[in-house]
């Protein structure tokens, strides 16, 4: 397909794109960005129009841009201006969206729809494969799980090196984890299980679960969910609800059914054997 042919931006376009765009950032930033009166002194007239001079210098040079870009170079134009005011002031670059957007839709018709159209059948194919795989995971989960359950019933099931008073046994060659009773039979057998990667391996040895939080989110990672935390190391290492298939930075991640069966059945103060 070929491209548009690039045009020359006149003073008449800038004006048109610049004014909403700066008139309304310089607003909202100062408005939504102030601290409450209470609290600090407003800004003066003269910082106010420093901030507005300077906003508009380079509101006007990335705008300007987009009459001489392709489209997808406009588009990137776009992102990047959003993302400096959302440095500033995400609210202010929220509500200045619309103008900026409809800048861009001067010059290139139809290219702000086109590429939420696209990033919309991206969510939609990201969420489809999400789907077919975690169908793929509880497919494999449940044939484990029938698997060891055959062995667990036929007193056939390999406890390893775990010893009999152990609560949790954990076999980590074997990526598998198992609940033992009082006198060390086996009382649920996990369908799946993934361990600490490369350098930062699940610590073997003797454990006791010392904590437990079941809506846990990792601040070291994002805040990325933990739901079901079993600790069982005071520096962060727990089991906890995870997809097998990925490797974690040293906790044992559960399906979500074993993750649940696991929280329901082992009390703060159990052993944990790894090895």
């Amino acid at each position: 397909m070929s491209q548009s042919p690039r045009r020359k931006a006149t003073p008449f376009l800038r004006r048109v794109f610049v004014a909403p765009v700066t008139a309304g950032a310089l607003a909202l930033t100062a408005l939504l960005g102030a601290p409450a009166a209470s609290a600090q002194q407003l800004p003066s007239i003269e910082e106010v129009q420093s901030q507005a001079d300077q906003l508009s210098a380079e509101a006007r040079q990335q705008l300007d841009n987009f009459v001489g870009q392709t489209r997808e170079g406009a588009w990137n134009t776009r992102n990047q201006i959003l993302q400096q005011l959302e440095t500033v002031n995400p609210q202010a670059a929220a509500a200045i969206r619309p103008a900026v957007d409809a800048a861009v839709d001067a010059v290139f018709p139809g290219l702000i729809e086109q590429k939420n159209a696209e990033a919309r059948a991206a969510r939609e194919a990201a969420d489809r494969a999400h789907a077919e795989e975690i169908a793929r995971q509880e497919a494999e989960a449940r044939a484990a799980s029938e698997r060891a359950e055959a062995e667990r019933a036929a007193n056939q099931f390999d406890r390893g090196s775990c010893p009999l008073d152990a609560k949790v046994c954990v076999d980590l060659d074997g990526k598998r984890s198992w609940l033992q009773g009082p006198n060390g039979e086996v009382t649920y057998v996990a369908s799946a299980i993934s361990s600490g990667m490369a350098g930062e391996e699940t610590p073997r040895g003797t454990f006791y679960i010392n904590r437990k939080v079941k809506d846990e989110i990792s601040r070291e990672f994002n805040n990325a969910p933990m739901p079901y935390s079993m600790y069982f190391t005071n520096s962060g290492h727990a089991f906890h609800e995870g997809s097998p298939a990925y490797e974690s930075n040293g906790c044992i991640h559960l399906p979500h059914n074993d993750a649940v069966r696991f929280w329901n059945d082992v009390p703060v103060g159990s052993k944990v054997v790894i090895y």
